[in-house]
């Protein structure tokens, strides 16, 4: 089954032909990350206007470097929520012309389900149950994949999403947007051990998570050495963040691992490709005797293969959208259009 895949939720308009949710036949990806990093983020109009442009033109792409034809394609998969509202749209609309047009069904597809289904991608093996720990630019959370389209929330953060601090510190150190890779890069030139940054617990809710406090300890940090004139160690505060947000990360899910029993567990996300958060989340498994699956680098971040796997699973599970579906800012992993 050939499913034809969108994805604009942020800044990269994605378009992928996914074969029986695990082949890869085709993945075309266009950035914008160099236009945004002019502003150091996100500018939301501006992204929607991008992915205008190139959603059509990615599509023939896709198509073409999948050597099928529109006539090849069984269903079509999109990106509905949660994200950037207007950059949604943009993909859903599309995607319901497509469908239209070709007389396939169209499945809907939480960004978050997709993220974690890039595994399936990876890692032909793999199969739920599982634990994910799922973190991105702008969500955060430990989730119990309990079938290909059952999954619960176990722990989430209260505020800022792990991927949103990062680019914030890296704006603060002076690093382009976005931040995660630089960021990662100048972390690893330090051993750090040099700052003392927070390391938040919310009362009665052990498995979830705070980053707003971290963010706003670094900023404090690098404001108070510069109104100082003291030199501030960019690479060991840079070490010394990426090893705060992982501590934040890995023991909670260690946590839910033992309170639900599960022996697997992936990675899912941006956030995921931190080489700090990876070593730490291998060494935890280890010892803990749990098998982790960590997607290639390319698979971390958004991409359209990634809905047309979970797009597959949802469409075995008799997900369908009629041509009136909306897209949306924000949605529960758990909820159904």
């Amino acid at each position: 089954m050939n499913i034809l895949a969108f994805e604009s939720s942020c800044d990269e308009t994605a378009v992928s032909v996914v074969k029986d949710g695990r082949t890869v036949l085709s993945d075309a990806i266009l950035s914008q990350a160099d236009m945004h990093a002019l502003y150091g983020g996100v500018v939301p109009e501006i992204a929607s206007r991008k992915h205008v442009e190139a959603i059509a033109g990615l599509t023939d792409q896709a198509l073409a470097d999948a050597n099928l034809t529109k006539k090849d394609i069984d269903a079509v998969a999109v990106t509905y929520a949660p994200g950037l509202i207007g950059a949604v749209l943009v993909g859903v609309s599309f995607a319901k012309s497509v469908a239209y047009a070709l007389g396939v069904p169209l499945v809907p597809v939480h960004h978050i389900r997709g993220h974690i289904a890039a595994n399936y991608l990876a890692f032909p093996e793999l199969k739920p149950p599982f634990l994910a720990l799922a973190i991105s630019g702008g969500n955060t959370m430990i989730v119990d994949v309990k079938d290909y389209t059952d999954m619960e929330i176990l722990g989430a953060t209260r505020d800022d999403a792990a991927g949103e601090c990062f680019d914030k510190a890296a704006r603060v150190l002076g690093l382009p947007y976005p931040g995660g890779k630089p960021m990662d890069l100048l972390a690893q030139q330090s051993q750090g051990g040099k700052y003392t940054l927070p390391r938040a617990r919310v009362e009665g809710a052990e498995l979830d998570m705070s980053f707003s406090g971290l963010k706003t300890s670094v900023v404090n940090l690098a404001h108070n050495a510069e109104q100082k004139g003291e030199p501030l160690d960019a690479a060991a505060l840079a070490r010394d963040f990426a090893q705060a947000v992982s501590d934040e990360l890995v023991p909670r899910a260690m946590l839910a691992a033992q309170q639900t029993g599960r022996q697997v567990m992936v990675a899912a996300g941006g956030v995921a490709a931190n080489s700090v958060i990876r070593g730490d989340l291998e060494e935890a498994c280890q010892k803990a005797g749990i098998r982790l699956y960590l997607p290639p680098l390319k698979l971390c971040g958004d991409n359209g293969a990634m809905i047309g796997a979970q797009g597959y699973y949802e469409y075995l599970a008799g997900k369908r959208a009629a041509l009136d579906l909306n897209a949306y800012a924000t949605m529960e992993l758990s909820e159904q259009e």
